[in-house]
């Protein structure tokens, strides 16, 4: 019985002394971030990524039930995709993206398809050619587009067979850099 309780005694031990040192380093970096400031700095970058993915849905939300209308660019004549993904941004973040929705896929920043957030771009093949068609992704599996004519801007599912064959990628729009052409107003 001692044979077995020393070691274990021994390990509890070790086990101890080597993991105080661990707690007392992680409070003193949770001490050094909150004197600089470190922990409202990621607190103020979270609130405005949260601020600008709520505005991006809530304006693309905004476009439901507006007609598509090929080469479309604005909501009281009629949106294409594109148009659609280009008044989104430019609507509510200032930023005037590229027209076509090609030129959208190579104007932003390539991410895999389980990075999407709400605000980002998915880009299907629906005319045998990449990148032909664009929404935006609001999350859960869906996204708001201007799909065709005699339809109007609507939302669907990412998940549905059609659009699951059709997936060509996903975008994120990053401001400051090609993504954006300029602000609005330039």
């Amino acid at each position: 019985m001692r044979f077995i309780v020393l070691p274990v005694l021994l390990l509890a031990v070790c086990t101890t002394a080597i993991a105080a040192p661990q707690i007392e380093r992680n409070d003193e970096i949770g001490r050094l971030m909150v004197d600089q400031g470190l922990i409202a700095q990621l607190e103020q970058v979270r609130q405005t990524v949260t601020d600008r993915t709520s505005v991006l849905v809530t304006g693309a939300l905004g476009f439901l039930g507006v007609p598509y209308r090929r080469g479309g660019n604005t909501a009281e004549t009629g949106l294409d995709c594109s148009g659609l993904v280009r008044a989104v941004y430019n609507q509510t973040l200032g930023l005037v993206l590229p027209r076509r929705a090609e030129e959208q896929a190579a104007a932003t920043e390539k991410i895999d398809r389980s990075e999407l957030k709400p605000g980002d771009l998915v880009f299907f093949n629906t005319m045998r050619r990449a990148f032909s068609h664009v929404g935006v992704y609001i999350g859960d599996g869906k996204f708001v587009h201007a799909p065709r004519t005699g339809a109007s801007v609507r939302i669907e599912d990412m998940n549905g067979s059609y659009w699951q064959r059709r997936f060509n990628g996903a975008r994120r729009v990053v401001a400051g850099g090609d993504a954006a052409a300029a602000p609005a107003g330039e």
